[in-house]
């Protein structure tokens, strides 16, 4: 009997022992996130980071591999660094990361995320993602508005030849940010900012402060210890004027537009062959009561604020990054040019139409957006638990998909730190489509993201971008430094749109004789 209960006692321990480490097993299961560097108390890994995250990011991921978890203060956060990586978050689970992590600063100053680029994935996101496609960015409206585009590029052209005869050096920096901030308001808006340097330069300075102000870091937004208190005295105040000085500016540019659309309606002159601009496009929705889904006036200025946000800083940062490179690349520089001379000749200045007949020029932006994507990182944010490569990864989980490292992979590209655009005449690279393979199939290299929501503007910035950077080296040689003959520094500077650290200045001397009229 006692023999008996003797194994009964032994048979329970030992079920005992199996339960216990089965369920300890399975926690473990449950609990194996990716791996991650030891962190600090309330900081978390915040100490690893530096003022260019992307770089920062990718040593992160060179020490602890292409998937790392980590906390930015107490928010949880993971970092893919590899193509397959990216695939997995953005393509095998993109329904799981389809929204964007909501940040106090951003829903601000976007009148409570009343845009499209941080509204979380639902309704109005799908509808106002259809009226990119098929109307606001479509090919249609930018064929439209085609000619803004190209009279702004002579505009520009014209003083880079009046300072070519002064002999001046030029900030390309500032001169390409003028640029398109002048195309793109004339593209929403309907109007340049400003004839006056005065006021054109304001409205230039409050789309970077706006840009600024959304990515600024927030201690309240990142450390739940502070969520209630305001330790950065000044940011609210800082975030409140500035939003109110876009609010007037939008305000007075929205009457100006109704009050034509009225007078255009009582004269019984109707639309006819006026070419809208996107802000008609998206008043003509708000006007609309049989519309499948009513804007807000807030829609719409937040709207506008996405398009100057996104459209301003990126394609200048581009142009001057490809500048940058092909002066430090003369052979590459001259190979382009030449192309250009033979395909498009001297007498008359580079178009958009030219583009799809000069595979050089679009290989040489290819090798640019590879190398210096001005979004350089893509945020999402898990809606509910899931499992990449055997980890867990939690619901409300910040993910960046690190493109800087994408375009520098040593098991994807050969010499991945050299500017070299033959790499993209080869066979694999070759798409019938222009620029097709930097859409986002190709997860080595997806400059614009990829899937849903992927950048709606990519179309408009595969013309202008190329379209400008020939334009300038067909009219231009660019001279450095005192000599003429300097190189150009390469350092990066901080910034979601990973800009220059210092602005490109050199001396354009014109190369055509005589000058195109333009």
């Amino acid at each position: 009997m006692a023999g008996m209960q003797d194994a009964v006692l032994l048979l329970i321990c030992v079920a005992s022992i199996i339960l216990v480490r089965a369920i300890f097993a399975k926690t473990q299961t449950r609990a194996r996130l990716p791996p991650s560097p030891r962190r600090l108390p309330i900081i978390g890994h915040m100490h690893l980071l530096g003022p260019v995250l992307p770089k920062a990011f990718h040593n992160l991921s060179t020490r602890n591999g292409p998937l790392v978890h980590f906390f930015i203060g107490s928010k949880p956060c993971v970092l893919a660094s590899s193509p397959e990586m990216a695939k997995e978050f953005l393509k095998t689970n993109e329904s799981i990361f389809m929204n964007r992590p909501k940040t106090a600063n951003l829903d601000y100053i976007t009148y409570g995320s009343s845009d499209f680029a941080t509204v979380h994935y639902g309704p109005y996101w799908k509808f106002i993602k259809k009226l990119c496609m098929t109307e606001l960015l479509g090919r249609r409206t930018l064929d439209q508005l085609r000619p803004v585009r190209e009279e702004e590029t002579k505009r520009f052209l014209r003083l880079m030849l009046k300072k070519a005869e002064l002999g001046e050096a030029v900030n390309f920096g500032g001169e390409l940010m003028r640029l398109t901030n002048n195309v793109i308001s004339r593209m929403t808006l309907g109007q340049r900012c400003s004839d006056s340097e005065d006021e054109a330069g304001e409205v230039r300075k409050l789309v970077k402060e706006l840009n600024v102000l959304g990515a600024k870091f927030n201690l309240s937004d990142t450390i739940w210890l502070f969520k209630n208190f305001d330790l950065q005295l000044g940011l609210k105040k800082q975030l409140k004027d500035a939003r109110d000085r876009y609010d007037v500016m939008m305000e007075r540019i929205i009457k100006e537009h109704e009050d034509e659309r009225m007078k255009r309606k009582e004269s019984g002159d109707g639309e006819g062959e006026i070419v809208k601009d996107l802000l008609d496009i998206l008043l003509d929705i708000y006007e609309d009561e049989n519309a499948e889904m009513r804007l807000t006036r807030e829609n719409i200025k937040a709207f506008v604020m996405n398009i100057f946000g996104a459209g301003t800083d990126t394609s200048s940062i581009t142009v001057e990054w490809g500048l940058a490179e092909l002066i430090n690349k003369p052979e590459v520089m001259e190979k382009a040019r030449q192309e250009i001379d033979s395909v498009v000749g001297k007498s008359r200045i580079v178009e958009e139409s030219d583009i799809p007949s000069l595979p050089y020029m679009q290989a040489v932006v290819k090798e640019i957006l590879r190398l210096h994507p001005t979004g350089p990182l893509v945020v999402r944010e898990s809606s509910e638990d899931c499992t990449i490569a055997d980890y867990r990864i939690p619901a409300k989980t910040r993910l960046f998909v690190n493109l800087w490292s994408l375009g520098r992979d040593p098991n994807h590209w050969e010499k991945p730190l050299e500017f070299r655009p033959e790499r993209f005449l080869s066979k694999e690279w070759s798409a019938k489509s222009q620029f097709l393979d930097v859409r986002g199939q190709y997860f080595h290299m997806i400059p614009f993201g990829s899937g849903r929501r992927s950048c709606p503007g990519a179309t408009l910035a595969l013309q202008f971008v190329p379209t400008t950077l020939a334009a300038i080296i067909q009219c231009f040689e660019l001279k450095v430094g005192d000599g003429g003959n300097g190189a150009v520094d390469m350092e990066e500077g901080p910034g979601l749109t990973l800009p220059r650290a210092h602005s490109l200045v050199c001396t354009p001397v014109a190369r055509l004789s005589p000058f195109p009229s333009i």
